[in-house]
């Protein structure tokens, strides 16, 4: 019989040897794999934001048809909230949309690039108008979109009033094909805040926004309150409930390409329902 003092030895070397730790360039590239995709996401979607339509510069087909006001009360009211067109300062420079286009009145107040073609005999040639946004065309599903449904989705559709439609065409041509571009707003003065309401409620109507034209969140703040978020009621309509009389008011509003403009103290401490204030504009 062997000496025990061999017995140790022996069972020592048959172990395993213990697995080599993995090289440091395979821990490099583990890491590597598990971090970059979240990384590089997050910086793509912070410093590349949407921008306002990627069609801006593209023209579009749709189809136009008019309307003939027969009373001055024609030109007021609206989907979009707007009220009186001429002293909001939209003339007859306007337009209704589409429900495909509409986008449940938060583009009320974008503005168009219209003209007419592919009709020779209606046409007038080298025209073009520019229009805002301040109107819905509801759709009326006892026709087909191709019979009588001019405004039922998926029609792209602009009902225009007959002074603005026979800057393009002449008004025979009635159901006209026409092309259109979403462009930048132009507007004299600053955005004006239209101020409604009873007791706690408090609505405000915004309008004359120049840039995108279209507004896609507001927040008001009182000279005794911090920012406070409004809510869209209809068209450009904001409202809250808060009590803010006997405060200034000074709002943020956004417009749909993500530009923000502040402004401060637009209402005094002593403004009342009814009025309205202007403030800062979009740059454009």
């Amino acid at each position: 019989m062997p000496p025990p003092l061999l017995q140790g030895p022996v069972h020592t070397l048959l172990k395993p040897p213990p697995p080599p730790p993995p090289p440091l360039l395979l821990l490099l590239l583990l890491l590597l794999i598990t971090f970059l995709p979240t990384t590089t996401s997050h910086t793509s979607s912070t410093t590349n934001p949407p921008p306002l339509s990627t069609s801006l510069s593209q023209w579009q087909s749709a189809r136009a048809t008019y309307y003939a006001a027969s009373d001055p009360r024609d030109s007021v009211g609206g989907a979009c909230g707007y009220g009186d067109l001429v002293k909001a300062g939209y003339g007859m420079a306007t337009v209704a949309l589409s429900e495909s286009m509409f986008e449940r009145g938060q583009i009320c107040g974008a503005c168009f690039q219209i003209k007419c073609v592919d009709d020779l005999r209606w046409c007038i040639p080298g025209t073009s108008i520019i229009v805002s946004v301040t109107n819905f065309c509801a759709p009326n599903y006892g026709f087909t979109s191709d019979d009588g449904g001019k405004c039922n989705p998926p029609n792209k559709h602009f009902v225009l009033p007959i002074e603005s439609f026979e800057k393009i065409a002449i008004w025979k041509a009635a159901n006209m094909p026409i092309q259109y571009k979403r462009i930048k707003c132009r507007k004299e003065g600053g955005i004006r805040f239209t101020i409604s309401g009873s007791g706690i409620f408090l609505s405000v109507l915004i309008s004359n926004v120049a840039g995108a034209g279209d507004i896609t969140s507001v927040r008001i703040k009182g000279s005794r309150t911090g920012w406070l978020d409004m809510g869209r009621n209809w068209g450009q309509n904001w409202h809250i409930n808060a009590n803010l009389q006997n405060q200034a008011l000074s709002f943020e509003v956004t417009s749909s390409d993500k530009m923000t403009v502040i402004s401060y103290t637009v209402a005094p401490k002593d403004w009342r329902f009814g009025q309205t204030f202007e403030g800062k504009q979009f740059e454009t």
